[in-house]
């Protein structure tokens, strides 16, 4: 698989098939991903493992536990905004309708959320953190390392589901693992063989044009 291919067929990937992944294979994808792009060579981020008994005995203890209260960083604000918050809409209206979940089912919208906590059912799951005082252009940094790990996955024939949803219990999970309060837990990916059968990760996946972003001078 090349790097264009990669890109193209990485997608969030919603459910996971029952099947291990390797440690060995993990271990060379993190390896690689080493050399992500970093600003002064700072090299921000750190991260987290699980798997097996360790990985249950979090997701035990996220599902009997409560999101933070304040949230120690917000992801959603830009939904608040009428251009962003439509573009959120579509993707809602996209997954769910793949899955035949109307908007009025709140039952099973909650239940399909709550789904975040075991991380879809991937067999492995990467937390991502970082020393609080790190600022924007070490978030950034830290955005490049996980894009280079979510594409080597692709590269070994795995998937992945990038969770800022993880975010949303840091304290928990800080407290679960041991880090100290003064680091953020950013995010989590989700590790494992995607459910092709599964319509959450074949609906039809929406980006906006390349002009509505990007504009070229000097062609």
């Amino acid at each position: 698989m090349n790097v264009a291919e990669a890109v193209a067929t990485r997608r969030s990937i919603r459910a996971f098939l029952d099947k291990p992944v390797d440690f060995e294979t993990i271990h060379r994808v993190l390896d690689r991903a080493r050399m992500a792009p970093s600003g002064c060579n700072y090299q921000p981020w750190e991260g987290i493992v699980l798997t097996g008994a360790p990985l249950k005995a979090l997701q035990e203890r996220l599902l009997a536990g409560a999101p933070d209260d304040p949230l120690e960083y917000d992801f959603s604000a830009p939904g608040q905004v009428p251009k962003y918050k439509e573009r959120l809409s579509r993707l809602g209206a996209a997954m769910y309708g793949s899955m035949r979940i109307g908007r009025e089912d709140v039952e099973q919208r909650d239940l399909f959320s709550q789904a975040n906590l075991t991380s879809f059912g991937a067999p492995v799951l990467l937390l991502a953190h970082f020393p609080k005082w790190m600022k924007e252009p070490q978030w950034s940094d830290v955005g490049m390392w996980l894009q280079t790990i979510m594409l080597l996955l692709r590269y070994e024939g795995l998937d992945s589901c990038p969770q800022e949803w993880m975010g949303v219990y840091g304290r928990t999970i800080k407290d679960h693992l041991g880090l100290s309060e003064d680091t953020l837990l950013f995010c989590g990916i989700a590790i494992g063989w995607r459910d092709n059968d599964h319509p959450a990760n074949a609906f039809e996946r929406e980006r906006v044009p390349l002009e509505e972003q990007v504009r070229f001078f000097g062609w």
